[in-house]
């Protein structure tokens, strides 16, 4: 591609080392909504989920997207040197911008038994971080529980979800994004339905 189609962030240094400490504070906190970042003029994502790219992706994360986009992926790259892969079990990092359609989390990489942070971060934009089936959250960093009820995932989501977590600590870790809002679950984070957490 001959021109770069999108900018990146107004002070890539400031811009990125903000988005990144509110990426560390969103896993700490788990299902708890933050707020990061501007929009992108003319960039086809979030502004939350573009800042998360622009500050955790390097060029020793191979990032999968969901909907491959030759742009998108130029962009990314241009910026941070990401590489794209289309294999979803060999990403650092997962796009998914149509969650009703995602693949099984199976199909990630959950890293090793002795290697557990070898695992992908999935960032999945929703239509809104609220009025989906309500859920309980709870574990490290959650003092008592938390209430999820994030909007647009498939039924079959948080059965893997659970599925995942029993090979603690192998697991995959979420971003959930919605415009310019994140919450994060790492994969220490248990899920349930209200009436049996």
């Amino acid at each position: 591609m001959s021109s770069l189609p999108w900018a990146g962030l107004q002070d890539p240094v400031h811009d990125a080392q903000q988005a990144f400490r509110i990426a560390l504070d969103a896993l700490a906190r788990p299902a708890r909504p933050q707020l990061a970042g501007r929009l992108i003029p003319r960039l086809p994502l979030g502004a939350a989920m573009s800042h998360l790219l622009l500050a955790l992706a390097d060029e020793d994360t191979p990032v999968w997207w969901q909907q491959a986009d030759d742009a998108l992926r130029y962009w990314l790259r241009f910026h941070t040197g990401a590489a794209a892969t289309d294999d979803p079990a060999a990403a650092t990092f997962a796009v998914v911008t149509d969650p009703a359609r995602m693949p099984p989390l199976e199909c990630f990489r959950t890293g090793s038994a002795g290697a557990p942070d070898q695992s992908c971060t999935l960032l999945i934009e929703v239509p809104a971080l609220r009025g989906g089936t309500e859920l309980h959250a709870h574990g490290p960093g959650i003092q008592h529980r938390e209430t999820l009820s994030l909007a647009g995932l498939p039924d079959a989501f948080w059965p893997q979800w659970q599925a995942s977590h029993a090979g603690f600590p192998q697991g995959v870790d979420l971003f959930f994004t919605c415009g310019a809002q994140l919450l994060a679950l790492p994969r220490s984070t248990r899920v349930g339905p209200l009436e049996t957490t």
